[in-house]
């Protein structure tokens, strides 16, 4: 059995109390030994055989970050190094986020869906799609991954294997389908249930489904994670309505990338704020995420209205083929605000190309749909829509609609996590996809002061761990999984930016997963210490 000494560390422990020194002792996996000292230097236990000592003198270690909303279904699979979150810290992601993902499934829900979401995760070559339960994708996680994973069972995926694409409310026979698929991917280790609710099909279901299905998730000990049905025009009422379905439901909510988007919402978040503290105040279990960038992510073809998308992939490629139903698509996005652009009219400066399934549509990246208008001379709308057809609907964007004092005011929540929302696909996906964590620790609390350090690590591990119920892990205690970072408070920061969005964080010299180093003094290591976290009856282990 190795051991290893993490000597002199400032400890930083994840409860949001003070940070003190000490030489922290590794050992199968765990942390054996936590040894206070009154100042960092010599003494401690000594190098010999089977025993490693880390010089952490200037290091903070706190334990491993969770990313709350993590877009890595398939790219922990494809690439298990997972390089974009282990440098940063990140020893625990949530998946399955936005409704949207790949189990439960069978063939013919796997193949839509794959098209669908194809603009998050891509569609590797080749890929080995061995699995069609929540149970088995788990355990094709446990084969070998660098971090450890939790899964949300996606919402709208298990309307469309229990219904199809059809815009109206379930029948009864429908939703007891529904509550079945949810109860049974609870059962095979699901932590909670995620919702789109500006995606197809999942924005189709009214909120009295929503609060069937989150019954069941609350039975069975897991928690709700929605994206909500605006975040622009509407989004307080949107809000209240998933604070009324966890209501309902006595499900415990956790909203995803919570904020405030758009011109109309500048200044707001104090409201949404008050919303969720008298909620909280009268007893419900609420927490939330977001991550520290102003522009978010997703699909171009998100931006479609919801009627647009009906039936699936297909017939929303045959609507933007016809000039009749392109029109009408054209008003409500520019002249009314579409549900998929968040009830607000759409502003094709706001929407920049990152990336294109098509390699021959590369020369769209990096520009704003308003920009490739008018250097070829066209109407943005005809730019849109053909990007579109032209790419089968796999194009992503940077949606610049964030406020800055709305961010600020969020994070500041002791109610708060952190999620990266990370796209890991396309040319010039978004930077928080590797620079999440590290902008959080180096540009909000160092350079900022938004939070104290305590108050940040305490945000990106202790919280979350309490909202997964995981057992033993999000804090530095004696006996705990040893899922831990050691960083550089004077130099952590994130290297990633949108010219630039692969580049790897500064300051993360070490970063262990049960106790196995998979950054080792700045290098990634190929160890594959991860698995999948299930949630038990006694916790998510």
């Amino acid at each position: 059995m190795t051991v290893t000494v993490l000597r002199g560390a400032t400890v930083v422990d994840g409860s949001g109390a003070a940070s003190y020194v000490a030489d922290v002792t590794l050992a199968d996996g765990r942390i054996a030994e936590i040894a206070p000292r009154a100042t960092s230097g010599p003494g401690g236990r000594a190098a010999g055989d089977g025993v490693r000592v880390i010089d952490a003198d200037g290091l903070a270690l706190a334990p491993g970050f969770v990313d709350m909303h993590a877009h890595s279904d398939l790219a922990l699979l494809a690439d298990p190094g997972h390089l974009a979150k282990v440098a940063q810290g990140v020893t625990c992601e949530v998946l399955g986020q936005d409704g949207l993902s790949y189990a439960p499934v069978d063939d013919t829900t796997l193949a839509q869906i794959r098209r669908q979401i194809t603009g998050w995760n891509g569609d590797p070559d080749g890929f080995d799609w061995d699995w069609r339960s929540v149970g088995e994708y788990l355990s094709r996680l446990d084969r070998g991954i660098a971090v450890n994973a939790c899964y949300l069972v996606p919402q709208g995926t298990v309307r469309m294997l229990a219904m199809g694409w059809d815009a109206r409310p379930a029948t009864a026979a429908e939703l007891d389908r529904q509550k079945s698929l949810v109860a049974t991917a609870m059962t095979e280790g699901a932590v909670g249930m995620s919702s789109g609710l500006t995606y197809t099909p999942g924005m189709y279901a009214p909120a009295g489904e929503l609060v069937e299905l989150c019954r069941v998730v609350a039975r069975l000990g897991g928690f709700y994670a929605p994206h909500h049905r605006s975040y622009g025009a509407g989004a307080l009422e949107a809000y209240a309505e998933m604070v009324e379905v966890s209501r309902a439901s006595g499900c415990p909510l956790h909203l995803s990338h919570a904020t405030m988007n758009f011109p109309i919402n500048a200044g707001r978040a104090g409201e949404l704020l008050s919303l969720l503290d008298a909620a909280i105040g009268d007893g419900c279990d609420i927490t939330l995420d977001s991550y520290p960038y102003r522009p978010g992510s997703t699909t171009l073809a998100a931006l479609l209205p919801g009627w647009a998308s009906e039936g699936g992939p297909d017939r929303a490629l045959a609507r933007l083929g016809d000039p009749v139903e392109a029109e009408r698509i054209r008003q409500v996005m520019e002249e009314v605000g579409s549900d998929g652009c968040h009830g607000v009219p759409v502003d094709w400066d706001s929407v920049g190309v990152s990336g294109t399934r098509s390699p021959e549509l590369g020369w769209a990246t990096g520009r704003t749909i308003a920009r490739l208008a008018a250097d070829s001379g066209r109407d943005p709308f005809e730019v849109y829509r053909s990007l579109l057809v032209e790419d089968g609907l796999g194009t992503t964007i940077l949606h610049l609609v964030g406020n800055e004092d709305n961010l600020r005011a969020i994070m500041r929540h002791p109610a708060h996590t952190g999620g990266s929302d990370g796209l890991l696909t396309g040319a010039r996906p978004h930077p928080r996809a590797w620079g999440t964590f590290p902008r959080y620790l180096g540009y909000y609390v160092r350079d900022q002061g938004v939070l104290t350090l305590e108050e940040c690590v305490a945000h990106l591990t202790g919280n979350a761990a309490r909202r997964l119920k995981l057992v033993e892990r999000g804090l530095v205690r004696p006996g705990y999984h040893a899922d831990l970072v050691l960083f550089d408070p004077a130099t952590v920061g994130d290297g990633a930016t949108f010219a630039e969005p692969r580049r790897p964080p500064t300051g993360i010299p070490y970063v262990f997963v049960g106790g196995v180093a998979v950054i080792d003094d700045g290098r990634p290591t190929g160890a594959l210490p991860g698995r999948a976290l299930r949630r038990t009856p006694e916790g998510t282990r």
